[in-house]
């Protein structure tokens, strides 16, 4: 399986301070050809300002910690759900076969479409983290599932002649060949779980979310508002998939290690 390396996929300082110029003379020009340029982009300065202030009040981190914990809590239930339907469908074609319907619904339905049929259901309290684990389990299922077909059949059928138990196998066959599949998997996941929990806030509007903030700030034309909690929503997506992917790499080292 082909995996990027290369300095070229890190990001570097230069070009973030591209965009951020870019941004600024956006926002200057809009602000001298409209009296309320302001209001269509705001400068990055006034985002920083604005996400400043929010940092020092209690509500801004109450936000922040409930919308965090319902979107990775469906990621994480994602992540269970589909390694233990992956394993499943690997030792049987028929159960594959059962499940490949869903799987490719999951894929095909808009995002949008999932979020209005799951208010009928659910809680809008509740919607983030269904919406962020369904989303999140086709790329982990057909990854994951992938992983465990593309094992040595002769090395499975060795642990089988010589008896190996079956956490050894798993350790030893199943996990060196399976985890750089689940960490592409989960790459795409993380980033993909926090945008369709954050729009299932925005559409849901459950009281205390950073779904709820955005709505609030687009409504009344808070435009730095806009884009602080924006910025904040990329810098928790970015930090927990640092951490994660921090995990899985140390995983994927002590697996080709041999777990020594």
């Amino acid at each position: 399986m082909r995996r990027e390396t290369g300095t070229s996929h890190h990001m570097r300082l230069w070009a973030v301070a591209f965009w951020l110029l870019v941004w600024q003379a956006g926002s200057m020009v809009l602000r001298a050809a409209y009296p309320h340029g302001a209001l269509l982009l705001a400068s990055p300065l006034s985002a920083v300002l604005r996400l400043t202030e929010l940092a020092g009040t209690a509500s801004f981190w109450k936000a922040v910690g409930w919308s965090a914990l319902r979107i990775l809590g469906g990621f994480a239930l994602a992540c269970v759900a589909a390694v233990l339907l992956a394993a499943l469908a690997a030792g049987s074609r028929r159960f594959r076969e059962l499940l490949y319907p869903l799987v490719a619904a999951v894929k095909a339905v808009p995002v949008a479409s999932f979020i209005i049929l799951a208010l009928v259901w659910l809680d809008a309290e509740n919607l983030s983290l269904f919406i962020a684990a369904l989303m999140v389990f086709p790329t982990v299922y057909l990854n994951v599932l992938a992983g465990i077909e593309a094992t040595d059949g002769k090395l499975l059928e060795m642990a089988k002649v010589f008896q190996v138990p079956l956490s050894r196998r798993l350790r030893g066959i199943y996990a060196p060949q399976v985890l750089p599949y689940f960490r592409s998997a989960v790459s795409l996941g993380l980033g993909l779980c926090w945008k369709a929990g954050i729009a299932a806030e925005v559409i849901g509007l459950p009281a205390g979310s950073m779904g709820e903030r955005l709505y609030t700030a687009k409504v009344y034309f808070q435009t730095p508002d806009l884009f602080a909690w924006t910025v904040v929503i990329v810098g928790v997506s970015v930090v927990f998939e640092r951490l994660f992917l921090w995990g899985v790499d140390a995983l994927v080292r002590k697996a080709g290690a041999g777990w020594k």
